[in-house]
């Protein structure tokens, strides 16, 4: 997909969906889904920009800017379940006629099963409406359990449509995250990983900041692991609103 005429721009805009940041995003980490599930009739906003660090190369990778809305939809303490829907644009026609994707998670919090038991969530999203073109399709498990001093460790698997993502199109899901209470309560960090040579794939580091109990932002930077395929490295700021 390099950039030699006008015509193959096009032909690299039309297919741009399947070669980067194509995905509905759920209760995430950095850039992974967590075992986090949104409890029953609260709403989450988030505002999800991601900028390429640069534009080095011949392919075209677009920055990406996702607006998404995530609601719990379970009354239940010990099984829980989100559901949601982004839109999304890339400043391409093509791509920006079919904007939406969603998403669907189910979970239990930590020592919900059992004493001790780690949180368990199974989900999917990059739901998209065009086939074979914003479709990714990725259905995931993962397990988290919050250590004392060392946080939380979260480890998974998903795969996705290899005609989106690729045809290397499942890894591994891995992930740190912990509140820097000696700093701050309002203070989070975390790393996660995605593994997999697709669009998908990358390794992500982050910090938030609640400046109240209901609205935070993350600043993070994202490597991914084929940037043939996904593009350059993002710098990504997410803002997090949750009603009530």
């Amino acid at each position: 997909m390099k950039r030699i005429t006008k015509s193959l721009i096009m032909a690299t805009a039309l297919t741009i969906a399947t070669t980067g940041i194509a995905m509905a995003t759920p209760s995430t980490q950095i850039w992974i889904p967590s075992t986090d599930v949104q409890a029953f009739k609260s709403l989450h906003l988030g505002i999800d920009n991601y900028t390429r660090t640069s534009s080095g190369g011949s392919e075209f990778r677009p920055n990406v800017y996702d607006l998404g809305l995530t609601a719990g939809v379970l009354p239940f303490e010990k099984v829980q379940a989100e559901v949601g829907v982004d839109y999304m644009t890339y400043g391409i026609n093509a791509l920006d006629s079919n904007p939406l994707s969603f998403n669907a998670k189910l979970g239990t919090p930590e020592d919900s099963l059992f004493s001790g038991s780690p949180a368990l969530a199974f989900g999917g999203y990059g739901f998209g409406t065009k086939k074979d073109l914003t479709d990714s399709n990725i259905v995931y498990g993962l397990a988290a359990k919050t250590l004392p001093v060392v946080g939380r460790l979260s480890a998974g698997y998903y795969v996705g449509n290899d005609k989106v993502i690729g045809d290397k199109n499942d890894g591994v899901l891995l992930s740190w995250d912990r509140t820097m209470s000696e700093i701050s309560d309002k203070l989070w960090v975390a790393a996660d990983y995605q593994g997999g040579d697709n669009t998908v794939g990358a390794f992500s580091f982050g910090a938030s900041w609640a400046f109240t109990k209901n609205v935070s932002v993350i600043l993070g930077y994202d490597i991914y692991n084929d940037q043939s395929m996904a593009g350059k490295n993002t710098f990504t700021t997410q803002l997090d609103i949750n009603f009530p």
